[in-house]
């Protein structure tokens, strides 16, 4: 059941980023959850019986679901290392190819040490007490730790610096990453007792297994999708504002033309509706331009006035502590005749 809950999130998670960071450059979260989830659908019961069953029954869709998640986890970390700079020297080893090839050698190696007999969909509880096993499993979680520490690192540096509007996105990135540092920690644990023979210790901590995983990957696709969902809602948001004031600003940008034809007159550069801050960044433009031409006389109400630099406002960023409006207006009219 918790393979298939875990499955949901991620295909869920994949689809919406194939909507929300479609046009992007980055493809590494994009591409660590597509991987994810086909490694959590791999596990899911009747899904690794029926196909390793295609492939003669010897436990090989364990080795090739873990190695794609492993490869997943690469991903999710190089994902979060793009949004970072000036990164220690041990998070950039964690976060590397080599490190990614290592793990992969050694979990194949201890894989194809073990005795795996007839499919099993208990593959650790049936196979624990072997030591290429107890490895095989101890090294892709040992894997997991580190990448989601050197995540953790990255994440818990973005929560210091973003301001309090972007914060959301890489904390709940912290969250998720030291829920899946304590679960890496939890099923090496088990790994030893279970190799030890304790089966009374592995069972006691076999308790957190389950509430950490589910938290694990709650907690990274909320982290993941939350930031691109937001700049969704925020570029909308924007528009919005931009198509209101780009209505209220109308008849003073054709006063303002009308004093001092600018180049809007060319009918050859029409705005298409779909690009509304385009359109109030050229009104903005040739208010300003007509206000302080010297050649013609052309005045604004103090109304007028306050609703211009609010469009300022809008269309450099500001959120209430931004650039003033003659900061605003330095930025705008950068460029402004090419």
């Amino acid at each position: 059941m918790i393979a298939i809950v875990v499955s949901a999130f991620m295909w869920l998670l994949t689809a919406s980023l194939l909507v929300l960071r479609r046009g992007r450059a980055d493809r590494n979260v994009t591409y660590a959850a597509l991987t994810i989830a086909l490694a959590t659908t791999l596990n899911i019961d009747p899904v690794y019986t029926t196909l390793d069953a295609l492939i003669g029954g010897s436990n090989l869709i364990t080795l090739l679901a873990d190695l794609t998640l492993m490869t997943g986890v690469f991903f999710l970390g190089r994902g979060v290392a793009r949004a970072s700079e000036n990164q220690p020297q041990a998070t950039r080893f964690a976060l590397s190819r080599l490190a990614l090839v290592a793990a992969l050698g050694l979990a194949i190696t201890a894989f194809l040490l073990v005795e795996r007999g007839a499919t099993t969909t208990l593959f650790m509880l049936d196979l624990g007490t072997q030591p290429a096993a107890a490895a095989y499993s101890a090294t892709q979680f040992a894997y997991y730790g580190i990448v989601l520490a050197a995540m953790a690192v990255l994440a818990a540096r973005q929560v210091r610096i973003s301001p309090a509007s972007q914060v959301l996105s890489p904390a709940l990135l912290v969250a998720g990453s030291i829920c899946g540092i304590l679960l890496s920690i939890v099923v090496i644990a088990m790994d030893l007792a279970h190799l030890a023979g304790d089966l009374a210790l592995m069972t006691s901590i076999d308790v957190a297994y389950s509430p950490l995983y589910l938290m694990t990957f709650f907690f990274l696709c909320l982290g993941f999708a939350s930031g691109p969902a937001t700049r969704t809602a925020r570029a909308y948001s924007r528009d919005r504002k931009a198509r209101m004031l780009t209505v209220e600003l109308a008849p003073v940008w054709e006063a303002a033309t009308e004093a001092r034809p600018g180049i809007s007159q060319n009918e050859s550069l029409a705005f298409h509706p779909s690009e509304p801050q385009t359109l109030l960044h050229r009104q903005i433009v040739e208010i300003r331009d007509a206000m302080v031409d010297t050649r013609v006389s052309f005045e604004i109400s103090g109304q007028d006035r306050e609703l211009l630099e609010r469009a300022e406002r809008l269309l450099v960023g500001d959120v209430g502590i931004g650039p003033t409006p003659s900061a605003a207006r330095t930025i705008l009219h950068r460029g402004q005749h090419t």
